[in-house]
């Protein structure tokens, strides 16, 4: 499935930032940021990830921070309650 397909089925652009422990020394953090489109607020795709993550590699885990962004929506608008003219 293709990007524009994607969105035009409800995903949006997700981004994580993964902190983990580096594996030679625990006690330092280290900073992965993960981009994807995935389907909100139960992100498969990003579940599936830090399945991958927790099985295969060697960082544990510390903490996992997101944020997705729908792309392709209504455009805003708001009302304007004055109106002015310069001469």
């Amino acid at each position: 499935m293709n990007e524009l397909q994607q969105q035009l089925q409800d995903y949006r652009l997700t981004t994580a930032e993964i902190l983990y422990h580096l594996p030679d020394h625990p006690s330092l953090l280290q900073t992965y940021v993960w981009q994807e489109y995935d389907l909100a607020p139960k992100f498969p795709i990003l579940h599936k990830f830090l399945g991958f993550w927790t099985a295969k590699l060697d960082g544990r885990l510390h903490s996992v921070r997101v944020a997705n962004q729908q792309i392709i929506c209504a455009p805003k608008t708001c009302t304007v309650d004055y109106s002015f003219t310069l001469q």
